[in-house]
């Protein structure tokens, strides 16, 4: 089991910038990649960024050279700073963890937190 318990949403004009944070307990050696998703109202939940174990990182196209994926491993904690952001970037924003144990991956969720970018 991993618990995640994600801060930093708020609101903000647009241009603005904020960082999130995600601070991961439990199960933590088993923990293979971390992201950060989003869900718009009406929208699917989309990938906005991921950071593997071994420090690769992926993000959308909407988001790169804008958004930033980081983590500090000795406080197991992951982060999102987000930098230029665009009232499209509201949307509320869930820490994910891919834990891999026995052969089974599972994905583990915080609880959201709400990114309100005004225009």
């Amino acid at each position: 089991q991993v618990q995640l318990v994600e801060a930093g949403g708020g609101l903000v004009q647009a241009g603005g910038s904020l960082r999130l944070s995600c601070a991961a307990s439990g199960s933590i050696v088993s923990i293979v990649a971390m992201g950060w998703y989003r869900q718009a109202p009406g929208k699917q939940r989309e990938l906005v960024a991921r950071i593997t174990r071994g420090g690769s990182t992926n993000y959308a196209d909407s988001v790169k050279g804008r958004f930033t994926i980081s983590r500090d491993n000795a406080k197991n904690t992951v982060f999102l700073q987000m930098n230029s952001l665009k009232p499209e970037d509201t949307a509320v924003y869930y820490c994910n963890a891919e834990h891999y144990s026995a052969w089974v991956l599972a994905n583990y969720w915080g609880q959201g937190t709400q990114v309100t970018v005004s225009s």
